[in-house]
């Protein structure tokens, strides 16, 4: 189980990165957050700490996309 969360969110979530379409690509940081606890926990149970230490700022990679596209107010930009 542990495996399949981590293949569908992260392949689902680079997947969605690279979409033209804006409004798809905002949930690329959600699903990528979910599969980040299996990460974490696969990565710490197999003594992989490099890959640990990679899945920590994967983490907070997804959460500055969450920062950015849902939770910061979304006004538009000035025309220059």
């Amino acid at each position: 189980m542990e495996q399949a969360v981590i293949l569908i969110t992260g392949a689902l979530a680079i997947w969605l990165t690279q979409q033209r379409n804006v409004s798809w690509q905002r949930y690329a940081c959600l699903i990528g957050i979910i599969g980040q606890p299996y990460w974490l926990l696969a990565t710490y149970e197999a003594e992989q700490w490099g890959m640990f230490g990679l899945s920590i700022f994967y983490s907070y990679s997804w959460l500055v996309g969450i920062n950015n596209h849902w939770l910061k107010s979304r006004q538009p930009k000035p025309n220059n």
